[in-house]
């Protein structure tokens, strides 16, 4: 079957297994690859998902207008890393702006890495690290955004970025040395 994004929510707004599965399965990939993004292992990435297609699937009865399906996956996706990530740790040393840590606004990745490879060194920062630069630079969260959501301050949310992008650039010039090394 081959069914539209508007009569799949049509169908899901009725609770049909069949629709539900169906959507499932056409945006499974998409949403686990927001996921793998957001968390440090394939098990919490498929928790993540699987979470995120239940919510999903209980709010198609709750709207009437259900906006672009694919947009609004993505933000389920996000806000249930997002859900996740307060649930395990909350960011207990909130750190302030201390006026000497420098900013830097640009990340050097080589043209060599593959996505897999980008996914490897992201998922080496610090869990903090690794969600407030995947909001901050991937979804295009402003720093006030993060902080809201993450119930820090704006000068925690960009010392945690400038940080993962400093240690983000440690890890591409050890893996771009590996790989010249080989």
């Amino acid at each position: 079957m081959n069914w539209s994004d508007q009569e799949l929510i049509d169908g899901c707004k009725r609770r049909s297994k069949k629709h539900e599965e169906f959507l499932f399965k056409k945006y499974y990939g998409f949403v686990m690859g927001i996921s793998l993004s957001y968390s440090k292992s394939r098990d919490l990435a498929q928790e993540i998902t699987n979470d995120s297609f239940m919510k999903c699937f209980d709010s198609f009865g709750k709207m009437n207008q259900v906006p672009s399906l694919k947009p609004w996956l993505r933000r389920i996706t996000v806000n249930t890393a997002i859900d996740y990530y307060r649930k395990d740790k909350r960011l207990q040393n909130h750190l302030e702006a201390d006026g000497e840590t420098p900013v830097y606004d640009e990340v050097y990745a080589p043209d060599q890495l593959a996505f897999e490879d980008i996914l490897k060194l992201l998922h080496q920062l610090p869990e903090d690290q690794q969600l407030i630069f995947n909001l901050y630079e991937v979804e295009g969260y402003s720093h006030r955004e993060v902080a809201e959501r993450l119930e820090i301050s704006e000068s925690s949310s960009r010392v945690y970025l400038t940080r993962a992008k400093s240690k983000l650039r440690q890890l591409i010039q050890k893996h771009m040395k590996e790989y010249a090394g080989r």
